[in-house]
């Protein structure tokens, strides 16, 4: 064990330390919406800032992810996906776009909740933790710019595609260029992994139940129809509750509700900045000049979720708002809820090569961010 994992494990189990450090993503997002609430007093408009679809929809998805964990399923699918494609770049290419096509269906935070432990386990399976620093950033990427395609496939696109009441198909006119633009950058990374040999070093996985694996995977599309609008969220957040109670209660227990306490607080601290007054006057001039620019740069700062209902209010050019608050989720560790996730997920498993792993981010969402604005300015020129 190197000097700093042996640090990091000589935290006491329950210390103050250890706790804020598993915590700091809730613990951030409490402190900036209580920070602003100290300018908008509590009323009645506190509860329309929550999205509750969107919070049930998180929490069931978490439960079912939690239910396929306890009965092993990423770790058998893991250890196939190593067999199956025999090397290297091969497997880091198949880790990366079960991510990305993932984000497509079940929006960047989910998909990255349910495959990056995937991509851990099959790195460990083979002993390539080496790679996990790239694995973990294409994954990040692949959730963030894959689920930008589709109307819920970021929490953000859900908001603006009813806000501004934007049909599929113009939704999907928008986004074909920087998703299509996207999509051959991460192809190009994924190609400078190297066909290495790899084989497991570990026992094949019993094959998990197959009933409980068909159950769950019903209760995870059925927290989906939440997106959709096929059915009201109290009444799958009901069902889903129950049945995970009834078939496995422990995985409730192994819910990130921490997650679910940074959604809450970021809706808070978006709704309260939209009403002060001397917030309102700033963005309304910056964000008339460029959206995009300006989407972008908020993105870097306070993430793209409370970017895309704050910026909502000053413009009525969604298309430009739209892509901002996508490709805005680059850059910065804060841009985007979901590389919060990533950096905690890789925390957890390997604290020893976080510095390497920020310095991998930065690099690959920064250059990302670059050519994705770049091509936007371009084609908007264009139009």
């Amino acid at each position: 064990m190197s000097t700093k994992t042996a640090k990091f494990h000589s935290l006491p189990r329950w210390g103050v330390g250890r706790l804020i450090v598993k915590n700091l993503m809730p613990i951030v997002a409490i402190v900036l919406a209580a920070l602003t609430c100290f300018f908008v007093p509590f009323d009645k408009q506190y509860l329309g800032y929550f999205d509750f679809s969107t919070l049930a929809t998180l929490f069931c998805t978490l439960a079912v992810v939690a239910s396929f964990k306890n009965i092993r399923f990423f770790t058998w699918l893991a250890k196939k996906i190593v067999v199956k494609f025999g090397n290297l770049r091969n497997t880091v290419f198949a880790l990366v776009f079960i991510t990305y096509f993932g984000s497509m269906v079940m929006a960047n935070d989910m998909a990255l909740i349910t495959f990056l432990p995937l991509g851990y386990i099959v790195l460990e399976s083979c002993e390539r933790q080496d790679k996990m620093p790239i694995v973990f950033v294409m994954q990040n990427v692949a959730a963030n710019l894959g689920g930008m395609l589709t109307p819920f496939g970021n929490p953000q696109n859900i908001y603006l595609y009813n806000f501004y009441n934007i049909g599929a198909a113009e939704f999907l006119k928008i986004m074909s260029v920087p998703c299509a633009v996207a999509l051959l950058l991460i192809v190009a990374v994924c190609l400078f992994v190297k066909k290495d040999k790899i084989q497991l070093f570990a026992k094949q996985e019993k094959t998990p139940s197959v009933w409980r694996s068909v159950v769950y995977a019903l209760l995870f599309v059925l927290s989906l129809l939440i997106v959709f609008d096929v059915l009201s969220w109290y009444i799958v957040l009901a069902v889903v509750t129950v049945a995970i109670l009834m078939l496995d209660f422990r995985a409730l227990g192994k819910v990130d509700y921490g997650l679910l306490v940074t959604f809450a607080a970021f809706f808070v601290f978006s709704g309260n900045l939209a009403r002060i007054t001397a917030v309102n006057e700033i963005l309304s001039s910056l964000v008339s000049k460029s959206p995009l620019l300006v989407g972008v740069a908020s993105c870097q700062l306070i993430s793209n979720v409370p970017t895309a209902v704050l910026l909502s209010k000053f413009t009525t050019d969604y298309a430009n708002l739209l892509v901002a608050v996508n490709i805005g989720g680059l850059g910065t560790p804060i841009a985007s809820l979901a590389s919060l996730i990533t950096l905690n997920e890789f925390r957890k498993h390997n604290p020893a090569a976080l510095k390497r792993y920020i310095a991998t981010f930065l690099m690959i969402n920064f250059s990302f961010l670059a050519v994705l604005v770049g091509t936007q300015l371009l084609w908007n020129l264009a139009l």
